[in-house]
């Protein structure tokens, strides 16, 4: 074939090229060399000399397709209105593959001569485009247009009320005598028609079908669910509603294009629970306060679906959590209280963790009012005057788990449990006060060898750290570290210092060095202690070895928290008893003699009258010793029991004196408020030292966003105020006493 421009006769090309695209747009027999005829003819007649023919060869065909859609109207008109729906079908079928094959036997047409001639969307816009001139189609645009206009047109109410009716039999569950198939093909074919437009391309399936399919869905929903409700019970309404919901989806997917599956649902969900809101809504407490999973379940997509409709249901939950929260840690009562409110309290979370990840998909909405809920329980106070005692319980069962008395547990039983006792920790709002109870009993594990061990405790530690960054458990990790280092000391004592100096100390010694600002030791409240001659030879030599290695440092013995194990020698059988150094010093005074009273042992020790007291009294109740009187006076005789009898040869007498006291415990809160006031009163000056001026609202604003670790009350912070005010820090502005100032 020659591509060369040539003259060409109209009349004939366009005989020989209408015979064939008849046959293909009915979709016969075309031949594989009559197509590439037909194919050079397009290209001939477009590029025909002296005078292309594009556009006479684009009217004729228009034409054409227009007097063959209207002959296909005349035919599916005279099928009837019953077989209206297959006709067209039929119809639509043939005619939308053959215009296809005939926008690709216009190829050249269309790329050549229409392409170039269309207009961009900028020039539509911006040029100087008369809305009213014809643009020329690409073919098979053409014939899709000319589809809608001499098709669809004349057709569209006679097809729209069968496919509505089609419809409304199928979801009546009634057989119709359209297939669904058919009605599918139909209603697509109103949105493929439009498919080649840039914009609004479902304009038409909007306007001649969707808008009445669902004002009819609106108005069978509506019927729907006022049948419903007259025979129903919640529970028989939800899953009615929700099978509904199923097979509408079902049904959209079978007959509508995509766009359509939200407003029909939401056209459903209108009718079947927003109009009927309150009385889902009113079912939701006695659901939820039952239980009842089935019904929970079925009510969470349904309220969901409407906007604000499921709060009630979530407020309902957190209540619920709350109340059974309250229930599980009330009442407690026994040696193993903070056991026993941790456990319970990580039950209730589990529990109804689970409750909502399985009934309401783990809706984050109700994740919410779980975190509330268990915030509420393990903070609340049953006692208003008195602080919630979730930190102090928190950190006794951290400190049981923790102890080597903790038996029958593995270390990843322990693991797993110290990782779930996190969970309770980060609900704490008091979480200074857990770091005061946790930051003493770690104290006391370390110093008295009490740790099941150090892999587990700094494991713990890391979980706080990460729980609430790496300040909160700074002095934590230097306790670690001080009894790492302390053990290092007292390898180099002993065999550098001691061994190389040929010292004999007569017995073993050790020693923990602290560092004073790491460790919740506080002050000591004994003025003086005579020390026993046997330790006097060990202090004064483990002095020289310290200060030889670190100049310039103080050390303070903290004689009230040591602790040794002391040979018994005097009975029928040895003894090992681990005990304090107080009660090893009231001890090794009745090596020279049988009894004393307790006012020769005051005096020889030069205690106070209450650690006397204490521990006398502690070594009487282990029988070490024995009194003459039940009450303890200056003039008590205190005896050596000779006939001291025990089933083990090692024991430990020194926990009766290391337990925590109720006033110990009171001055631990205490403290706590203490040091919230210092944090307050610096969080106050860093603010005002930045700001210069602030009103008293927005200074209250800032403080409480600074304060992480606590919840400060607002009386707590004006108290601060005033504190600084009269410390010269801030002052009152002249102009307004709602206005403070830094003062510089």
């Amino acid at each position: 074939m020659s591509l060369k421009p040539k003259q060409v006769d109209f009349n004939k090309t366009w005989g020989s090229l209408q015979e064939t695209i008849k046959g293909v747009i009915t979709l016969g027999n075309v031949r594989r060399a009559t197509w590439n005829d037909r194919f050079s003819d397009i290209y001939s007649l477009c590029v025909a000399y002296p005078e292309p023919l594009a556009d006479r060869l684009y009217q004729e065909t228009k034409l054409f397709l227009d007097q063959h859609v209207t002959d296909l109207l005349g035919k599916v008109q005279e099928s009837g209105d019953r077989n209206l729906v297959n006709s067209y079908y039929d119809a639509w079928n043939e005619y939308s593959q053959g215009i296809n094959y005939m926008h690709q036997l216009y190829l050249y047409l269309n790329q050549q001569h229409i392409k170039k001639q269309k207009l961009s969307e900028a020039e539509i816009i911006y040029g100087n485009y008369a809305g009213d001139s014809q643009e020329q189609m690409e073919i098979g645009e053409l014939g899709l247009d000319i589809w809608k206009r001499k098709m669809i047109e004349p057709l569209k109410t006679s097809l729209v009320n069968l496919l509505l009716e089609g419809i409304r039999q199928n979801r009546l569950g009634n057989t119709y005598h359209t297939k669904n198939d058919v009605m599918r093909g139909v209603i697509q074919s109103f949105v493929a028609v439009e498919e080649y437009r840039k914009k609004n391309n479902l304009e038409l399936y909007i306007d001649i079908f969707e808008t009445q399919f669902l004002e009819m869905s609106g108005d069978w929903y509506k019927s729907e669910a006022s049948k419903l409700l007259q025979t129903c019970n919640v529970s028989q309404y939800m899953e009615r509603v929700l099978q509904l919901l199923h097979e509408e989806s079902k049904r959209s997917i079978s007959f509508l294009h995509v766009s359509s599956y939200p407003k029909v649902k939401a056209k459903c969900e209108q009718h079947m629970v927003a109009d009927h809101l309150n009385f889902l809504q009113g079912e939701c407490v006695p659901m939820v306060a039952e239980e009842r999973r089935h019904d929970l379940a079925n009510m969470y997509p349904l309220l969901r679906s409407v906007r604000e409709g499921i709060n009630i249901l979530i407020d309902a939950v957190r209540d619920h959590i709350c109340k059974q929260g309250l229930e599980a840690i009330s009442g407690l009562s026994g040696d193993n209280v903070p056991t026993q409110f941790v456990e319970n309290v990580l039950a209730v979370h589990k529990k109804y963790k689970a409750f909502v990840k399985e009934l309401f998909s783990g809706d984050q909405s109700f994740m919410g009012a779980l975190d509330k809920a268990c915030s509420s329980v393990i903070n609340h106070k049953f006692d208003p005057k008195l602080p919630s005692k979730s930190p102090e319980y928190l950190a006794k069962y951290c400190d049981l788990l923790l102890k080597k008395s903790s038996k029958g547990l593995s270390e990843s039983e322990m693991d797993d449990k110290l990782t779930q006792s996190i969970t309770v920790f980060k609900y704490i709002d008091d979480k200074d006060v857990f770091h005061k109870f946790y930051a003493k009993m770690l104290a006391k594990r370390l110093i008295h060898q009490q740790s099941t061990s150090m892999d587990g405790e700094e494991a713990m530690i890391n979980k706080l750290k990460q729980a609430c960054g790496y300040e909160f458990t700074n002095k934590f990790h230097r306790m670690l570290t001080d009894i790492k280092i302390s053990a290092g000391l007292n390898e180099k004592f002993h065999t550098e210092f001691i061994k190389k100096e040929n010292i004999d100390l007569g017995i073993h010694f050790s020693i923990n060095i602290l560092q004073a600002g790491s460790w919740p030791l506080g002050p000591t409240v004994i003025s003086s202690f005579s020390v026993p001659h046997e330790l006097e030879k060990c202090i004064h030599y483990l002095e020289k070895f310290y200060h030889g290695q670190f100049n310039g440092r103080k050390l303070s013995w903290l004689h009230n928290i040591s602790q040794v194990e002391l040979k018994l020698g005097y009975l029928k059988r040895p003894y090992f008893i681990t005990m304090q150094t107080f009660q090893m010093a009231i001890l090794l005074l009745f090596e020279k003699s049988d009894s004393m009273t307790v006012s020769d042992i005051q005096t020889l020790l030069s205690l106070s009258q209450e650690q006397i007291g204490r521990h006398i009294a502690s070594l009487v109740d282990c029988k070490l010793l024995t009194s003459s009187k039940e009450e303890l006076t200056e003039d008590t005789v205190i005896n050596l029991n000779f006939s001291y009898n025990n089933k083990r040869t090692k024991l430990k007498i020194s926990g009766a004196v290391q337990k925590e006291t109720p006033q110990e415990i009171e001055r631990t809160v205490s403290s706590v408020d203490e040091d919230r006031k210092l944090y307050l009163q610096a969080a106050i000056v860093r603010i005002m030292k930045s700001r210069k001026l602030i009103r008293h609202n927005a200074l209250i604003q800032e403080v409480l966003s600074q304060s992480k670790s606590f919840a400060p009350s607002i009386s707590m912070i004006k108290k601060c105020i005033e504190s600084l005010i009269d410390k010269n820090y801030v002052e009152r502005t002249p102009n307004s006493t709602d206005e403070y100032s830094y003062v510089a």
